[in-house]
């Protein structure tokens, strides 16, 4: 079953120096360019993705961009309030509760109602991940290289000049092969 994730939206923007670079050109680009990675980080998991904006409207806004869920706090109520609520009601449904926020209370108010607590770098690094398979695949390749002595950034100890002999040994050959 997955899990509710609660994104600090503004927080994140502020926090990482992509992001600032978009909002100083302009801040829409910043925002859609934060949910156009998540959209793209978490479309083929069970996760229930929310990111709250602080917001200037007469009402909350809620709007979704394929499956995540893009909420604008209504003027008045700050998006760390939309956070705290949100994690109440995902408690009470018994969902678990992830927040990727660099402000201390936001944090706080969702570890009180059972969540995680994770940096904006903690996600922006997730962001920019390869996906887990290919991650998998480069981390073989590389083990195989090293194996064969053919990666060039590996450090051999001091008394070993060389890489290991990766000549094939002679041995028995099958029956099969005779």
């Amino acid at each position: 079953m997955g899990c509710d994730i609660l994104v600090d939206g503004y927080n994140v923007i502020k926090n990482n120096s992509m992001f600032q670079l978009l909002e100083t050109k302009n801040l829409a680009v910043a925002r859609d360019t934060l949910v156009k990675q998540l959209k793209n980080r978490y479309r083929h998991t069970m996760s229930h993705v929310i990111v709250v904006f602080d917001g200037n409207g007469a009402h909350e806004q809620v709007r979704h961009d394929e499956h995540i869920r893009i909420i604008f706090s209504s003027q008045g109520e700050t998006a760390d309030h939309v956070i705290a609520r949100l994690a109440a009601e995902a408690r009470t449904h018994g969902q678990e509760i992830h927040v990727y926020s660099d402000d201390c209370e936001v944090q706080q108010s969702v570890v009180d109602q059972g969540g995680k607590k994770h940096t904006t770098q903690h996600l922006t690094n997730r962001l920019n991940a390869a996906p887990r398979d290919v991650e998998a695949r480069a981390h073989h390749r590389l083990a195989i290289k090293r194996d064969y002595g053919l990666d060039p950034t590996a450090k051999w100890d001091d008394d070993e000049k060389s890489p290991p002999d990766t000549r094939r040994r002679k041995g028995k050959k099958s029956r099969k092969h005779r």
